[in-house]
């Protein structure tokens, strides 16, 4: 077992260029401050693990383990690591450390994701952001790569099932609502009336195909840090600190399965399948099945919603609904907060922003507060046991976590 002794997340609506920072900077104020709100000493971390997407492209830097040692002296020497599954990135440096744990090599890791995107032209960061699709093979036509691709799932959705943007709008109203109650969102500020979540071409225009700008999850700058720890080194924490082991958050469960890098081949595949995308639903299983729980003893749930589809598929693979009626869902209030299964009370992709490499981390970091009780005003009631699902590609990587507290 897997324990989350803490962590931190930086503002998601900050500009680091505008603000004089670089991504050495954000690695190191992250680092400080999740230091301090887990109120640990850096001398204790003993394996970091980096997760991020493209910061080659948007910032010209690699190797970004080596930040952990330039932050702190006491980090020279601990061994260190970079994880890329695209917009997955986050939760694959997490297993990494997971599993550096289980295997009984550290005891305490230190787990960062980031990403730096509002530093170059939109066009540029599409394009940046555009290598996760098979490069030169697919979407060869499209200014927006991933507007693109992720229409084209909406096309999918429309012929199977058949799709009203209505309810895919009602995804997006959701999460910027529950966005206005999280202090590091992005979009807290935004003004947005019942126009601009219409197929009205001037209060949400198109951006590629059938996706709009409401649709969208936001380009990001942003951080988060988790620190994971064994339970005997969790058990020593919470004796330090006068509680219990059962009180803190603790990864129960995970699934991680990959799929062909092509959304076509992955189409053609799931033709006869009961879910368009199989190895999201057996990521989803999966991570139920090592954690010994079905769905109706999951809480709420922090899922990918890069676009408003994507949460849409969501519902269905996580067994929220039937195949293809995930609208279900969104009409009867299911996913709002208050509903049956609350999704994304952080506000998601889409409200909360979207900095690729550390959304993964950040998930669990939200899901660890959930369970805690700590999520201050996007708390959902009563949660004891959170799901998140974190899709890099167009699913071409998927993993799923159960963090739960208590006996």
């Amino acid at each position: 077992m897997v324990y989350v002794l803490g962590g931190w997340q930086s503002d998601f609506s900050q500009n680091w260029t505008r603000e004089g920072m670089e991504i050495a900077d954000a690695f190191a104020v992250t680092m400080r401050e999740g230091l301090a709100a887990a109120k640990l000493d850096a001398s204790e971390i003993e394996t970091g693990h980096v997760g991020n997407f493209v910061a080659e492209m948007f910032a010209g830097q690699g190797i970004l383990g080596g930040f952990f040692a330039q932050v702190d002296p006491a980090f020279d020497g601990m061994p260190t690591s970079r994880h890329e599954a695209a917009c997955a990135s986050g939760s694959v440096a997490i297993l990494a450390a997971a599993a550096e744990i289980e295997a009984g090599r550290y005891g305490l890791a230190a787990v960062l994701g980031l990403e730096q995107m509002r530093n170059v032209p939109g066009q540029e960061a599409a394009a940046n952001l555009g290598s996760a699709a098979w490069a030169g093979h697919e979407f060869t036509d499209a200014r927006y790569v991933w507007p693109r691709a992720f229409s084209d799932l909406s096309e999918e959705y429309d012929r199977r099932y058949g799709l009203d943007y209505r309810h895919l709008m009602g995804i997006s109203q959701i999460n910027f609502a529950n966005a206005k109650r999280n202090p590091n969102a992005q979009t807290r500020g935004w003004k947005l009336g019942p126009e601009n979540f219409t197929a009205n071409d001037e209060t949400n225009p198109v951006i590629e195909g059938r996706t709009r700008k409401m649709d969208c999850g936001q380009v990001t700058d942003g951080t988060a840090v988790v620190f994971l720890a064994s339970e005997a080194r969790a058990a020593d924490y919470a004796a330090k600190r006068g509680l219990k082991l059962e009180d803190l958050p603790r990864i129960s469960g995970w699934g991680h399965r990959s799929a062909p890098i092509s959304m076509t081949t992955k189409i053609r595949a799931s033709a006869g399948d009961d879910y368009v995308f199989p190895q999201v639903r057996r990521a989803v299983l999966d991570a139920r099945a090592r954690a010994g729980v079905e769905l109706e003893q999951i809480d709420a749930v922090e899922t990918h919603d890069c676009f408003a589809v994507t949460e849409y598929m969501a519902i269905e693979h996580l067994g929220l609904t039937a195949p293809g009626e995930a609208w279900k869902a969104v009409e009867d209030g299911s996913i709002a907060m208050g509903g049956r299964c609350p999704i994304n009370a952080s506000g998601g992709l889409i409200g909360l922003g979207h900095p690729v490499g550390a959304t993964g981390v950040r998930m669990v970091l939200d899901a660890a507060k959930q369970v805690s009780g700590t999520a201050g005003d996007y708390q959902v009631e009563g949660a004891k046991r959170m799901q998140t699902l974190n899709i890099g590609g167009s699913t071409t990587t998927t993993v799923s976590f159960i963090v739960e507290r208590g006996a």
